[in-house]
């Protein structure tokens, strides 16, 4: 991979792991009602569940995917129904003790199997595949840098914008400013699951 290929690909990760998604938002909202510790497990978990499906998509999943638009649709119907479940469990609540309960409870395997029902997961492993990695005679050691500058990327995101949820979490406390900042997220996911809808 000569230093061209290697900037477009530090460009691409950039753009694709900062850009509001799923991932991002529940980081935000889980360490701004639970606290950073929390969410943790979920900052954790987005890194090893990508990287799980790039390597599916890699060993020839992703082809099948792409070959079976009924397959398709399955992934983005589940995960469509899974974030607008999230964003009506979040939009409900109000304080950091519903929080605390069973309001939102997303922990490190439900952040892993959450890569796989994510269109825009399977969209930037799509890509970095067919992109970077694919038809190379060097695929193995091309894989084998693309894998940790992702999973370096997904990480760096999640913690950044669960480490903005964890600052606003004492302001949020005050009056009824979570429940706002609930729906602002829960908003977020709905539009998100739309966008999803289209692609």
């Amino acid at each position: 991979m000569n230093w061209q290929e290697f900037t477009a690909l530090l460009v691409l990760a950039t753009a694709m792991s900062f850009s509001p998604g799923p991932n991002t938002t529940l980081s935000t909202a889980l360490a701004a009602n639970g606290g950073l510790p929390r969410a943790m497990r979920f900052v954790f978990a987005v890194p090893v569940g990508w990287t799980l499906l790039l390597v599916l998509c890699a060993a020839g999943i992703g082809a099948l995917v792409v070959a079976m638009p009924s397959l398709r649709w399955a992934i983005k119907a589940l995960g469509i129904a899974y974030l607008l479940w999230l964003a009506w469990k979040l939009s409900g609540s109000a304080s950091m003790a519903q929080a605390d309960g069973a309001q939102l409870q997303v922990g490190f395997k439900q952040g892993v199997m959450l890569q796989f029902l994510n269109i825009k997961a399977w969209l930037l492993a799509l890509t970095l595949v067919a992109g970077w990695i694919a038809g190379q005679p060097d695929a193995l050691r091309r894989f084998a840098i693309v894998a940790p500058v992702m999973v370096v990327y997904a990480f760096a995101s999640n913690f950044v914008y669960a480490l903005a949820g964890a600052l606003l979490r004492h302001w949020l406390a005050q009056g009824r400013r979570l429940l706002w900042f609930n729906r602002l997220m829960a908003l977020v996911l709905v539009l998100t699951a739309w966008w999803m809808v289209k692609v």
